[in-house]
């Protein structure tokens, strides 16, 4: 499969689904996977956070990623797979046996998480898994997360290294360095929103698109709202936005994605709203409230 480095768009980071007794359901996956590309999503993320990468064994994760990498070749749509390990000869054993699949366009990869490196120590893991992984690269910028901050002037650095492609940005705030990020990106280096609640003003301030786990829900709509963004329809945006932000709300309100997994269930899209420990299933109230704003409005459609 040739690599397509657009990451233009709406990319959905999918939930794993799985049985009441916690087996995964990989039917309901490539029917969450298919209705996600055919509501407008550019491409799937596999394997991040919103898919309980963490309690998956190792073959669950070769089923998902096959089970996602199948409805994207069906729909000629980019695949990206989290990677997320604060060991880096791991990491890049784990990127090699991605890249001999053929059909994986980019991996999302954090800065190393609880090591704490520091920005020079993450600078080399990156350099390392650029030059030996054979995949591209999107960092996942998630400091709250990974409790490793990286600078406007490190993302510049891998931006410019050939392989890396772009950056998932979830520092939690727009402020100075957002734009400073957003003002200077290296070439064919893309910004994507991370921070659901927030993907209008940092669409607005010049993203490129979103890796959303709201996009499980009302995935059209998301879709919608970058397209206004990149058609200069600020009006309609900010309207949307604004709708969507109390959903991405909602859906956040307890850890993810128990609540997104509620309202699917809600919806009839997966079989049960299971998660695994640590996770426990959201509550009957915060999946009403967020199921309650999951139903999109009829909205008048804007001139081109």
């Amino acid at each position: 499969m040739e690599t397509e480095t657009n990451l233009t768009g709406l990319f959905v980071p999918l939930v794993t689904p799985f049985t009441d007794d916690l087996r995964l359901a990989p039917d309901a996956l490539a029917r969450l996977a298919d209705e996600a590309l055919l509501a407008g999503a550019r491409g799937l993320v596999a394997l991040g956070t919103t898919a309980e990468a963490a309690t998956l064994t190792a073959e669950e994760k070769r089923a998902v990623v096959r089970v996602c990498a199948a409805a994207c070749r069906a729909h000629g749509a980019p695949l990206i797979v989290g990677v997320g390990t604060n060991d880096t000869a791991a990491a890049v054993a784990t990127l090699r046996e991605l890249a001999e699949r053929g059909d994986v366009t980019a991996a999302l990869v954090p800065a190393p998480p609880y090591t704490r490196p520091g920005e020079a120590g993450t600078l080399a893991h990156f350099t390392a898994l650029a030059e030996h992984g054979g995949l591209p690269l999107v960092v996942y910028d998630i400091p709250y997360r990974t409790a490793q901050p990286l600078s406007p002037g490190t993302l510049h650095a891998l931006g410019h290294l050939p392989e890396v492609i772009g950056v998932k940005y979830a520092t939690g705030a727009i402020d100075a360095a957002t734009m400073e990020l957003l003002g200077r990106p290296a070439p064919g280096f893309a910004v994507l929103g991370g921070d659901d609640a927030v993907i209008s003003p940092l669409l607005a301030a010049g993203a490129r698109g979103g890796i959303l786990a709201s996009a499980n829900v009302r995935t059209a709509d998301f879709a919608e709202l970058i397209s206004l963004w990149h058609r200069d329809a600020a009006g309609p945006a900010r309207e949307l936005g604004a709708e969507l932000a109390r959903l991405s709300a909602a859906l956040f309100a307890e850890p993810n994605p128990t609540v997104i997994k509620g309202v699917l269930h809600a919806q009839g899209r997966i079989p049960s709203p299971a998660v695994r420990l640590p996770l426990l299933a959201a509550s009957a109230e915060a999946v009403r409230r967020a199921t309650h704003l999951s139903t999109a409005r009829t909205r008048q459609p804007v001139a081109s």
